[in-house]
């Protein structure tokens, strides 16, 4: 098993498993070598006050699962209940592949990989809302 790489730019912060670790001055790059470990970057991270979106609550939810401030069974729920939630409103072919992407990964535990494919979402989302206010 190969692991994860983490390429870290100088300074920049990660949270791995609860413990936040900042590199050094110089970039750097990290293999996590233990399975199921939980890794966010923080420059990733959102923000509970910045999570107003339908969007950007899953990104939350699964960012809880992953810095293991929500059980991974009730978080992976919630992650699943969000995703069914948006999917009433993304109906594009590309928004589908996304949800059904987060979905799959939602259902095999990896957090991680959820939240990617729910981030890809974001940019639709604002599109949404600006056509709304128009």
């Amino acid at each position: 098993m190969s692991g994860l790489v983490l390429k870290l730019a100088p300074n920049e912060r990660v949270l791995i498993n609860g413990a936040v670790i900042e590199n050094g001055e110089k970039r750097s790059k990290i293999s996590i070598k233990t399975p199921n470990v939980n890794v966010l970057r923080l420059k990733d991270a959102i923000h509970p006050d910045s999570a107003t979106t339908p969007v950007t609550r899953a990104c939350y939810v699964a960012q809880l699962i992953l810095s293991g401030d929500a059980d991974p069974r009730e978080g992976g729920r919630q992650l699943l209940l969000a995703i069914e939630q948006l999917s009433q409103v993304f109906d594009d072919r590309d928004s589908r592949n996304l949800l059904a992407c987060a979905t799959r990964h939602a259902v095999d535990g990896n957090a991680y990989q959820a939240m990617r494919s729910l981030r890809e979402l974001l940019p639709r989302e604002s599109r949404l809302f600006a056509a709304r206010r128009q």
